[in-house]
């Protein structure tokens, strides 16, 4: 019959589920950037690894596998705007601290961040020197 959708073909779109559900855009980097990396804005192209301690030109993370990404053609890296997002960190964190840049492309746990600085919030506790845990962006 006319209507016949087991030969529909392939499906394509978007995943609904990822294991990192963050929504991430691409910004132009001034190199190669890893993933979990914090990022501020500045440097020779539009974004680049954060190294002033409490940046107020943080950007955000870079995204590891982002679920939706905005922008996806243009080359450069993607930045977690919101959603959940592996980081890299330092210091002792407790879940539900805010992060904001310690330098190094690391977050750093914050008692009482200034505007610009937060990155988000930390989903897990730490405590290590340095190491990667997940953390919600764009929840301030």
């Amino acid at each position: 019959g006319g209507n016949d959708i087991t030969n529909a073909g392939t499906f394509s779109g978007t995943a609904t589920s990822a294991q990192y559900a963050d929504l991430a855009e691409i910004y132009k980097a001034d190199g190669e950037i890893a993933p979990g990396t914090v990022v501020c804005f500045g440097g020779d192209a539009e974004v680049t690894t954060c190294m002033d301690d409490g940046d107020k030109k943080v950007a955000g993370v870079v995204s590891t596998n982002p679920a939706y990404l905005m922008n996806s053609d243009a080359d450069g890296v993607a930045v977690a705007l919101t959603g959940r997002v592996p980081a890299k960190v330092t210091g002792k964190i407790a879940k539900g601290d805010m992060l904001v840049a310690a330098g190094n492309g690391c977050a750093r746990a914050e008692a009482d961040p200034k505007m610009g600085q937060v990155i988000g919030k930390a989903l897990e506790d730490f405590d290590g020197a340095e190491g990667v845990i997940e953390v919600v962006v764009g929840r301030m």
